[in-house]
């Protein structure tokens, strides 16, 4: 092979599939010990393992698995090798919550990934200087200040605004990303990053100023989904078949649950911004079960394949794994927190944990057993014309 062609080995490495998965293994590790850490939570027996796992519970799943995938897939878009070194750190920083090493390593290892996942987006957006990438790179901004905080505090209530922000902004990031060619609207954009400022703002205004801070938290996150009902092509593609309306059908779904999140908000905000109890239990669910899980149900037929090299087919099996998330996240947002009802609490619990592992046991069954004898999927995002 020629110089001029030639292709540097470690490039060539992490393009692998089973390389890729390696780095994706410990985020669905940190899933799995989250939910295990829900089950505790609610009272139901558990794995009794993990030295932290309670209070590990959120930073498990938002940025133990959450933050490891969306790491793992910008640092493919990015496609240099010192760009996995955030996911890598993020995996590991999970794990290391529920491992014997002091609860500090695990946080400084999460806030390390965090600033890793920061550097990944500055050469994207070198790059392409475009409003998608930098509203990710606020929410990573986000992140960064959430993981810095949890090292000077123990609980990570009080981070629960940064933790949306981060989610929501890297979520709305990505929609204006797919959906871009399907936006007329010049306006789309320049409002859109303006919520998002605002945003990030107000998040951190609800960590320092917890009564006024969260009431403007909570408008900032009304005006997001005002938003995405306005701009996402979602509202189009609901009325198609196949694919199409189910991205379109957990990308509205989920919106709502948004909403439902920002009036909690706002009811804590004008309450003096106390929030806790039910009404934590349901803010949190709402953004993080009800709005950021059905986002990855809807993505992960688009994103998975980009980042695995490997295609995950649509199937209308894929719907019973949502549905079951929203219907039991109803019961238990709507039922048993409005009531403070346990054991209904419970057993909504138990079924949300349910949908989650259903859908990832599809989403890999369906991997395996389309790549068999199938070419590699091009490591190149693309939008399936959808939503």
């Amino acid at each position: 092979m020629s110089r001029s062609t030639a292709v540097p080995v470690p490039a060539t490495l992490f393009r692998r599939p089973g390389v890729r998965l390696l780095f994706l293994a410990p985020g669905g590790a940190a899933m799995l010990l989250g939910l295990n850490a829900a089950l505790l939570l609610l009272g139901l027996p558990h794995l009794p393992f993990g030295r932290h796992l309670a209070a590990s519970h959120g930073m498990l799943l938002v940025l133990g698995f959450i933050g490891t995938v969306i790491a793992l897939e910008r640092s493919v878009a990015l496609a240099r090798p010192l760009g996995y070194l955030a996911p890598a750190l993020l995996g590991l920083g999970g794990l290391s919550l529920v491992s014997p090493l002091p609860l500090e390593v695990g946080k400084t290892l999460l806030l390390a990934g965090s600033i890793g996942m920061l550097w990944v987006y500055i050469p994207l957006w070198r790059r392409q200087r475009e409003a998608a990438v930098l509203i990710q790179i606020l929410g990573a901004v986000s992140a960064v200040a959430a993981t810095a905080l949890w090292l000077r505090i123990a609980d990570t209530a009080p981070l629960l605004p940064l933790l949306v922000v981060f989610v929501v902004l890297t979520i709305g990031g990505e929609r204006l990303e797919l959906a871009r060619i399907h936006i007329r609207s010049a306006l789309a954009e320049p409002l859109l990053m303006g919520i998002s400022t605002l945003l990030l703002a107000a998040g951190l205004g609800a960590v320092l100023w917890a009564g006024a801070g969260m009431v403007l938290f909570a408008l900032a996150l009304g005006a997001m989904v005002v938003w995405l009902l306005v701009y996402d092509v979602a509202r189009h593609t609901v009325r198609a078949t196949g694919l199409p309306r189910y991205i379109a059908w957990c990308l509205l779904v989920g919106y709502g649950w948004l909403a439902v999140a920002a009036v909690i908000f706002l009811v804590a905000g004008l309450g003096g911004g106390t929030l806790g109890g039910a009404g934590y239990d349901a803010g949190t669910h709402a953004v993080f079960l009800g709005f950021t899980l059905s986002m990855i149900m809807a993505h992960a037929p688009v994103i998975l394949p980009a980042v695995l090299r490997r295609p995950l087919p649509y199937r209308p099996v894929l719907i019973l794994p949502a549905v079951l998330l929203h219907v039991s996240l109803a019961l238990r947002v709507f039922v048993a927190d409005v009531l403070d009802d346990g054991a209904t609490r419970q057993f909504a619990g138990v079924l949300n944990i349910v949908a989650v592992v259903l859908f990832a046991a599809l989403a890999a069954g369906l991997v395996i057993s389309s790549s068999r004898g199938a070419p590699r999927t091009p490591v190149a995002r693309k939008d399936p014309g959808t939503a």
